[in-house]
C-alpha cells in the first residue's frame, strides 16, 4: 500500500461545522399517479449516511484517521441515526457534538427511483442560536483543536460556523500552530482570514468574486481577488477539469481529474478536504496530498450518493496511474494487477487469464500462449510458485525457479503481465481479477476448469484452446536425467484424467 496512505492512520483531525444526516430512499417507478401527474414510487430500501461536516468525519475515519467532531444536533431520531452511522464509520470522537432539545437535526431525504433522484426533502432548523449554545460549540471546537494535528471548518451555512466561532477557531488554530482548512459557503471570504487553505468549488468562487473561473486564466484571476480578502492558499475543485492549487505568491499547480464514470458528485468536496487535511497532518508533500485527494474524489463520484473511500480503494486507484511499462509482461503483485485490470475495464478492453507451471518452456506452451493472446486485448498469465510446483510435481521440480519462469513468460509476445501464486489453484486470483476470458488447454473440459463459474457468472467465457501434442516438461526432465532423447508423449484424453490432477497437465502447464 502507498506509504503516504499508511501515514494517515497516525493523524488526528478536528472537524468543526454543520452536521447533517443524508438519507437515500430507493424504490422503483412503474406508473404515474392517478391523483396528479407525478410518478408513483414503491419504496424498497432506505439508507442513512453522515452528511456535511459529519461526512468529512466519515471520510477521515474510512482512512483510519482519528477524528474529533464538533457540531450541533437536536435530540431526535435523526441524531440517533447520525451517531449510529458515525460509530460504524470508525474512530470518530463525538463528545464535541452539542445536543439541544426542541431543535431538529438537519436531515436531507433524497427520493431515488430507477437510479434517478426524483426529489429532495430538507428538514432543518433555522431558529437563531442562543449565546449559551454558541459558547458551548466554541469551547468544544477549541478543545478539539488542542487534541488534533490539523483542523477542518466545514461551513454549510446552517449556523454552526457563526462569525464568533470562525474568529475564535481560526485565531486559536494560529496561536497553537495548527493549520486549518475551510470549505467555505460565505460570499464574503474575509471572514475566513487567517485560515491556511480554502477549498471552494467553481460556483462558490464565482459567487464570492463575481468572476468566471472556467479556464486556468479565469481561475487565476478569481483566486487572486479572493486571496486579497482572505489571505489564504486556495485549492479550487473544478469538476471535470480536476483541481488547481494556488499558493499565495506562488506558482499554481493544476491536476487533471482521474474520475472515469461520474454518477453522483454529492459530498465530493467533503472527501477532498478530508483527504487533504489528513495528508497535511501527516506531513505528506503537498503535491502528493493533492494526488491523494484527487484520486479519492474520483472514486466517490462513481458511487451512488454521499460516500467514502477506503484505504484499499485509494491504493488501487493510485496504482492505476502506473505507466504503460507495467503492461509489457513484467511480473507484478496482485494489488497492481487488480488496478491494471480496473484501468483496462475503463478502457473497454477484453482481459484474458490463463495459468500453469510453465517449467522449461516448450512449443506446447508457446502455442497455448499465442492462442490465448488472440482471445483478448490484454492477457494475464499466472504462474505457480516454486512451492506450489513442488507440491504438484514433486520435490525435484521446478527445474527453473519462479523468477526465471516469470521472466521468460513475460517476454512472450501477447503477454501483458505475469503473476505468481502460491496456492495449488488460481481461484483467488480469478476472484480478484474477474477476467472476461478464462483460457485453458483443450485437454480440459469446462467442468474441470477452476474458476469457470466465476467468469461465466459475470458474462465472461471459458475458451479451450488446441494443444500441440508430443511436448512435455516431464519428458524433457526425464530425457535430460537419462541422457536419452525425449520420447513422444501420447495425446492426453481429458476424460481419463483424475480430478485432482486438473491443474497439472504436462501439455499445458508442465
Amino acid at each position: 500500500m502507498n506509504e503516504y496512505i499508511d501515514s494517515l492512520a497516525r493523524v488526528h483531525v478536528a472537524v468543526i461545522g454543520d452536521l447533517m444526516l443524508d438519507c437515500y430512499l430507493h424504490g422503483e417507478v412503474n406508473r404515474i399517479s392517478p391523483e396528479a401527474p407525478v410518478p408513483v414510487m414503491r419504496a424498497l430500501s432506505e439508507r442513512p449516511v453522515p452528511g456535511g461536516a459529519a461526512n468529512v468525519a466519515a471520510n477521515l475515519a474510512a482512512l483510519d484517521v482519528h477524528v474529533h467532531l464538533v457540531g450541533l444536533c437536536g435530540q431526535d431520531e435523526a441524531r440517533e441515526q447520525l451517531l449510529g452511522c458515525l460509530t460504524e464509520a470508525g474512530q470518530v470522537d463525538c463528545s464535541g457534538i452539542v445536543s439541544v432539545s426542541g431543535r431538529h437535526t438537519t436531515k436531507k431525504l433524497r427520493i431515488i427511483g430507477e437510479r434517478q433522484q426524483i426529489v429532495r426533502i430538507d428538514h432543518e432548523d433555522s431558529s437563531p442560536w442562543t449565546a449559551e449554545l454558541e459558547r458551548a460549540c466554541i469551547d468544544a471546537a477549541l478543545t478539539a483543536i488542542d487534541a488534533a494535528d490539523v483542523a477542518v471548518l466545514s461551513d454549510y451555512g446552517k449556523g454552526v460556523c457563526s462569525d464568533a466561532l470562525l474568529t475564535a477557531v481560526i485565531h486559536h488554530a494560529k496561536r497553537t500552530g495548527k493549520r486549518i482548512l475551510v470549505d467555505p459557503k460565505r460570499r464574503d471570504l474575509s471572514i475566513y482570514s487567517g485560515a491556511s487553505i480554502l477549498t471552494p468549488n467553481r460556483k462558490e468562487l464565482t459567487d464570492a468574486t463575481g468572476l468566471p473561473c472556467e479556464t486556468d486564466d479565469d481561475a487565476a484571476i478569481a483566486v487572486a481577488q479572493a486571496q486579497a480578502t482572505c489571505d489564504a492558499d486556495v485549492l479550487l475543485t473544478r469538476s471535470e477539469k480536476g483541481m488547481s492549487y494556488f499558493p499565495r505568491g506562488g506558482v499554481p499547480i493544476h491536476m487533471p481529474t482521474v474520475a472515469q464514470d461520474v454518477f453522483d458528485v454529492s459530498g465530493a468536496g467533503d472527501t477532498v478536504i478530508a483527504v487533504l487535511a489528513a495528508a497535511i497532518g501527516a506531513n505528506v508533500p503537498l503535491l502528493e496530498g493533492m494526488r491523494l485527494a484527487n484520486h479519492a474524489a474520483g472514486i466517490v463520484v462513481s458511487k451512488v450518493g454521499t460516500a467514502t473511500v477506503t484505504r484499499g480503494e485509494l491504493a488501487e486507484s493510485l496504482v492505476e496511474d502506473a505507466p504503460a511499462a507495467d503492461e509489457d509482461g513484467g511480473r507484478i503483485e496482485l494489488a497492481k494487477a487488480t488496478a491494471l485490470r480496473r484501468r483496462w475495464a475503463h478502457e473497454r478492453l477484453v482481459v484474458g487469464f490463463t495459468n500453469g507451471c510453465f517449467d522449461l518452456l516448450h512449443p506446447g506452451h508457446v502455442a497455448l500462449l499465442q492462442q490465448a493472446a488472440r482471445t483478448c486485448d490484454r492477457l494475464i498469465v499466472a504462474l505457480n510458485s516454486d512451492a506450489s510446483v513442488r507440491r504438484l510435481k514433486g520435490p525435484l521440480r521446478p527445474v527453473q525457479d519462479e523468477s526465471a519462469r516469470a521472466a521468460i513468460i513475460g517476454a512472450m509476445k501477447g503477454v501483458s503481465t505475469v503473476l505468481v501464486f502460491d496456492e495449488d489453484t488460481p481461484r483467488r486470483l480469478i476472484e480478484a481479477l474477474q477476467p472476461d476470458v478464462l483460457i485453458k488447454g483443450g485437454d480440459y473440459t469446462r467442468d474441470h476448469v477452476v474458476g469457470a463459474e466465476i467468469v461465466e457468472a459475470r458474462g465472461g467465457r471459458v475458451v479451450l484452446v488446441d494443444l500441440v501434442t508430443g511436448h512435455s516438461t516431464s519428458n524433457l526432465v526425464r530425457a535430460a536425467s537419462s541422457r536419452a532423447p525425449a520420447t513422444v508423449a501420447p495425446p492426453l484424453v481429458a476424460s481419463a484424467r483424475p480430478a485432482d490432477l486438473r491443474e497439472t497437465s504436462p501439455a499445458r502447464g508442465g
